[in-house]
Formats: C-alpha cells, sequence, structure tokens
C-alpha cells in the first residue's frame, strides 16, 4: 500500500504510519539515501519482522533511524541508544546531522540488542529527508524514539531509490503488513557513509557521499581503514547491492574490445558506461554513465534495476575513476560484481 507523503495527504499518512509502527508493523520511508523498511526500534517482535520480509540474517545489525528538530532533541534520542558518545563522535554528529552518516557508538545494555543484531554497539543516523524528519517527530511524540531501518529489499539485492522499487522488491507482503511512504525519488542515491566511533580513532567502515576528507576536515583527525576488529555493519559484506543480471566492472578499452569481439553476435547484454562505445548489435543497450560521482550515486541503483529486465543476462558497468568522490559509487558496484 503506498501513501503519498509530500501532498497535501501528508499529515494523514503520517499519522497512519505511527499508528502502524506503535502496533510493530513495518513502515517504508524515504530518506535522502535509499528508502528504508522501519520498525520500532525497541519492539524486538517488530525488529524481526524486518529480518523475516528481507531475508536477512538475524545477526546482520540495522541501523536505526533517530530524528530531533535540535542538535538537543537528537542528543536526547542518541542517548536512548548509546551508552557514550565520544567527543569525535559529538563533532561528526554537529558537522554532519541530518545527513547521510551513520555513526557506530557503544549501545547501552538492554537496549535494541535486536536492531543490533546482538552486538554491544550500535548504528545511529539522523536523515535529512524531510518525510523522514517529519515521521520520526511524530514517533517521538508517540514515544518511539527509533527506528531500525534497513535498505527496503530483498538481502543482498539492488537498494530502492523510489516507492514502485519497495513495491517491487517487497509486493508479497500484504497491505496490512506493509505500509510504504512515497515521498519521490531519493536525492543521494547510495547508503549512508559508515564511521565506528566505539575505539577512540574514527575508522571508516562503508564509504558514502560523505567522504574520507570530509570527515577528517571535520574532526582533525585521521580516518582509519577498516580493520578485522571492526563490529558488523550494514552493506558491509562481500557480495552486496546485486541485480539478478551478473555485472563485471571493466575499463573503457576493455569494454570496446569485448563489444568488438562479439560483434552482431552479443546479446541479452548491457553496458553502463562514460566513455564513448559503439557496439554493431541490435541486442546491446548502452547507456551512459554521468561523469560527476553524485549524478552517477543519484541514479546508480534506479539504473541497476531498469537494465536487470528479463532480456538482460549480463551488465558491463565501466570501471569508476579513482578519485576519492567516486569511492562510494565504486563500494557498491565492486559488492554488485562480487
Amino acid at each position: 500500500m503506498i501513501r503519498d507523503a509530500q501532498g497535501p495527504g501528508r499529515d494523514a499518512a503520517i499519522a497512519e504510519a505511527v499508528a502502524r509502527l506503535r502496533a510493530g508493523h513495518l513502515v517504508a520511508l524515504p530518506t535522502e539515501t535509499v528508502y528504508g523498511l522501519a520498525a520500532d526500534a525497541d519492539q524486538p517482535q517488530a525488529v524481526a519482522r524486518i529480518f523475516a520480509a528481507k531475508g536477512r540474517p538475524s545477526d546482520h545489525p540495522l541501523i536505526v533511524h533517530v530524528g530531533g528538530a535540535t542538535a538537543a532533541e537528537r542528543d536526547a534520542a542518541v542517548a536512548h541508544y548509546a551508552a557514550a558518545i565520544p567527543p569525535v563522535a559529538r563533532t561528526l554528529m554537529a558537522t554532519f546531522w541530518p545527513g547521510p552518516l551513520t555513526l557506530i557508538l557503544p549501545r547501552r545494555p538492554g537496549v535494541a540488542e535486536a536492531a543490533a543484531g546482538g552486538q554491544p554497539s550500535i548504528g545511529l543516523r539522523c536523515p535529512a529527508h524531510p518525510v523522514a524528519q517529519a515521521l520520526l517527530a511524530a514517533c517521538r511524540a508517540a514515544g518511539i524514539l527509533g527506528l531500525a531501518a534497513p535498505s527496503a529489499n530483498r538481502f543482498g539485492r539492488v537498494s530502492p531509490t523510489q516507492a514502485a522499487h519497495v513495491a517491487a522488491e517487497l509486493g508479497a507482503l500484504s497491505e496490512a503488513e506493509l505500509l510504504i511512504l512515497d515521498g519521490g525519488p531519493c536525492p543521494v542515491g547510495i547508503e549512508s557513509t559508515i564511521v565506528d566511533c566505539t575505539r577512540g580513532t574514527p575508522v571508516l567502515l562503508r564509504p558514502g557521499m560523505i567522504g574520507r576528507d570530509a570527515l577528517q576536515r571535520a574532526t582533525g583527525i585521521t580516518v582509519a581503514d577498516r580493520d578485522e576488529a571492526a563490529p558488523r555493519a550494514s552493506g558491509t559484506l562481500p557480495s552486496h547491492y546485486a541485480p539478478r543480471a551478473k555485472v563485471r566492472l571493466m575499463d573503457a578499452v576493455e569494454l570496446q574490445t569485448a563489444l568488438d569481439l562479439l560483434g552482431a553476435q552479443a546479446q541479452a547484454l548491457a553496458v553502463y558506461h562514460r566513455s564513448p562505445l559503439r557496439t554493431v548489435s541490435p541486442h546491446v543497450r548502452l547507456r551512459r554513465m554521468p561523469q560527476e560521482a553524485e549524478a552517477a550515486a543519484r541514479e546508480l541503483f534506479a539504473t541497476l534495476r531498469e537494465l536487470d529486465d528479463d532480456a538482460t543476462r549480463l551488465i558491463w558497468v565501466e570501471r569508476p575513476p579513482a578519485d576519492p568522490t567516486w569511492d562510494g559509487v565504486r563500494d557498491r558496484l565492486q559488492r554488485a560484481a562480487a
């Protein structure tokens, strides 16, 4: 069931969503990154419905979304879930929240254990999307302090950036089980940057559109790479974000050489590329990728979904540039191709 959460019916849609969440049901909500599949983070049975709907292992932690119109309100919500807020985390919250940044913090014992996948840490984010903000504010007024909300798709598949993507992914759920709030296309398009703040030095667990340089400028601290001691976090498995078709990353020369070798015999193939390419096969779809990382991120998942139809068995993608601004896009494509 899709409800328009942008027009005149927004207040009614938000109220319906809050009622469903209080009752332990699921709501798909738009964020600036991707659509999330939400439940009250403090209701273990509701959180279990997320894992079941996605087919996600119950020990793979979820990100909990918190709201707040002011820093004080956000701090209060974070304090409900976190045993401590290290100074580096406070700096990152003040700089990037609301926004596409998730912080891993030490979890308060006995709070949101199911959402945290049983770990002693928890991932928290304050989304910037106006519909998400409105829903979180209404939830707070109703006594719901945070929403566990991974991407609203089957586990390991391409994340949804439009309400219609959610309906296509989770159509097996009944209208009684799932309400979808339509907030339009997601303006960022890939999931949040994740930074572990539990060990003194900030550690980058998942790149996103907030890059390492921006994190280091804000904190004045070198952000370390993920290591074996890092806590489990959303979207960090080697294979993730994958369409049904096999994804292969290639540079422009490799792509053109392969297309030339296949010639007119090429079929069931889609190519997503930045450099000019040519093919003589009418069965190959060439789709241009934006030259700017932000634009490429915005359309990445929607394009992979569009190319991943019944006629496509292979999706070849031109390897992103080595520039750090492409780290988030490169990460998603490498996992899709794993």
